[in-house]
């Protein structure tokens, strides 16, 4: 037995409908095309057409085969620690519902995270390098001309020489992407090029004295800190601006997630500049004399100020003191760096002290005696750290303890170290001296992996203009900048009665105090002694009945709170 639709056709005065009537069980009818037709009959004034349509029969479907390993792929441990941002934050009290959900779900959006990182990690198979030597052979006794040889081309093609000694020494920046090199001389020749392909992008004389260079949030615009003030130039060398408010510039940092310019001057004030709108954030006056050492702290955005009286500052735009002043050596401080996790700060002073801090305990943790000095300090990606002693620049292996005594590498410079700055992404130190500038070759010491999101060395210049939009709009606000990051994911749980105690500390006085009463002087005599102690005594009456109301009803309060239910037999 086959199981049919019966479909009927009524065609009525050239009109017709379409309906579907039943379904029935005939016996099976032999058709060449499987469908079975019924002679029209004819009853009166309609046609009664009948066609017959086979349903199918439904498909039993197969069982799938279990799986063998199921749930999502387990993940390590330490994979899992790499990418770790915060220790979990304790919920708060049931009484405050809504602030406990959005917590909650923070905490699993952030564990997701985690295991996303950790599982993309698989995608980042490039390894850092290294330079190894043969036995009893010391690696810093390796020239610079044999590492060239010994590499491929394009590597090789990394380490040269720009003798430019009429205009030295230099000052030198790489972009954030590591393909553009910004150059700078004491005597006012400033260049800027793609150093990789040797391309030249502009070069002029500013005619006066530069004092430090700096690019911006992108390789289309850098600023110089030029004899008088700062002035913002483009990619092809034509000036933008010139900011009078910020003179005497003698050292930037530029903050990529807050768009803004940090400028020391000679006059001692520590200026912020936000290049997004081209105001100035803060002007801080440091009341330390002239400032020629700064660096920046990539974890937190934190500037630290180097001083002549051995001393490190630590700054914020947000308050106009020092966040935290650490005596760091005898004599004055002539160069600072910090690594990018923010956990170690190098110094150097003129009591020819190398010193290894950690920031978070504020403790030294190495202390080294160089017989000259160092001049100028550098840290790349993978914790290398570059020290340079009159024309000898010297690199350390990764990660403290360092070793100066015997370095990883090291190199003679035609003239006096004035700048180096490891390049982002590449086994590469540019080094700034008086005979012009060195790219050196320094093996393991650039980041193998990058986020093709946030810095990508081969992106285009569509792809340049759609990351600063996006950038533009995720830009995070100064007022979020502090010492301790991780504060802000955390819940303000202190009581009102301690955050009043704070105020009045800061205050000197009681805000919310009431005003003593002072009984207003009338004349005709309503102002005599009695007159004025009934006044005094009335109104001490009336806060008197006040209070005695308000403690009434917290009394009352607790009675009733202390009183047992019917219904509390049955709470748990």
């Amino acid at each position: 037995m086959l199981r049919y639709i019966i479909l009927l056709q009524f065609v009525f005065e050239d009109c017709t409908w379409h309906f579907i009537s039943m379904s029935c069980h005939m016996h099976k009818l032999t058709s060449g095309t499987g469908r079975a037709t019924v002679e029209p009959v004819k009853a009166g004034m309609f046609m009664f057409n009948y066609k017959l349509i086979p349903c199918k029969k439904k498909k039993k479907k197969k069982k799938r085969a279990s799986d063998p390993f199921p749930g999502p792929a387990p993940l390590p441990e330490e994979r899992l620690q790499k990418f770790k941002r915060r220790e979990k934050s304790k919920l708060p009290n049931r009484k405050r519902r809504k602030l406990r959900d959005v917590v909650a779900r923070s905490e699993v959006v952030s564990e997701m995270a985690q295991k996303r990182a950790a599982q993309f990690d698989l995608l980042l198979p490039e390894e850092a390098g290294f330079l190894e030597g043969d036995e009893d052979e010391d690696t810093c006794m390796i020239s610079q001309e044999d590492i060239a040889e010994a590499v491929d081309i394009t590597s090789g093609a990394k380490y040269f020489n720009l003798n430019l000694s009429q205009f030295g020494p230099y000052r030198l920046d790489y972009s954030r992407t590591g393909r553009h090199l910004l150059l700078g001389g004491r005597r006012g020749h400033v260049a800027c090029l793609d150093w990789q392909s040797k391309q030249l992008m502009c070069e002029m004389n500013v005619m006066e004295s530069v004092n430090d260079v700096k690019w911006l949030h992108s390789e289309s615009m850098y600023a110089v800190a030029q004899k008088k003030w700062l002035y913002i130039y483009d990619s092809k060398g034509i000036e933008l601006h010139c900011i009078r408010k910020f003179n005497d510039v003698l050292c930037m940092q530029f903050l990529p997630y807050h768009f803004l310019l940090a400028t020391a001057s000679a006059t001692g004030f520590l200026q912020y500049l936000d290049v997004s709108v081209g105001k100035e954030i803060a002007a801080i006056c440091t009341k330390a004399g002239r400032l020629d050492v700064m660096c920046q702290n990539p974890h937190n955005a934190i500037i630290h100020l180097g001083h002549s009286n051995g001393t490190v500052t630590l700054w914020s735009p947000n308050q106009k003191e020092a966040l935290v002043k650490m005596l760091c050596h005898q004599g004055g401080v002539r160069s600072v760096a910090v690594d990018k996790t923010g956990t170690y700060m190098v110094t150097s002073g003129m009591d020819k002290k190398l010193k290894v801090y950690d920031i978070r305990a504020f403790k030294p943790l190495q202390s080294y005696f160089l017989p000259a000095g160092a001049s100028c300090l550098s840290l790349s990606h993978k914790g290398l750290l570059s020290a340079a002693t009159g024309d000898i620049v010297q690199v350390s292996v990764s990660f403290p303890p360092y070793s100066m005594t015997k370095p990883y590498m090291a190199h003679r410079v035609r003239g006096t170290v004035w700048g180096l700055h490891f390049c982002p992404f590449e086994d590469v130190l540019g080094v700034g001296h008086g005979d012009g500038f060195t790219s050196m070759l320094v093996p393991g010491a650039g980041e193998p992996n990058f986020d093709g999101l946030d810095a990508n060395p081969y992106r285009s210049s569509k792809q340049r203009q759609e990351w600063e939009v996006k950038a533009l709009l995720e830009k995070i606000q100064p007022e979020l900048i502090s010492l301790d990051p991780d504060q802000l994911c955390h819940v303000d749980q202190a009581s009102y009665e301690q955050k009043h105690k704070e105020r009045v500390q800061a205050l000197g006085f009681d805000p919310l105090a009431k005003e003593k009463f002072i009984p207003k002087l009338k004349k005709k005599g309503r102002s005599s002694s009695g007159n004025v102690e009934r006044r005094k005594r009335q109104v001490a009456h009336e806060d008197q009945r006040v209070s005695s109301l308000d403690h009434h009803q917290e009394r009352k309060k607790e009675a009733l709170s202390g009183l047992r239910s019917a219904l509390d037999r049955f709470k748990k």
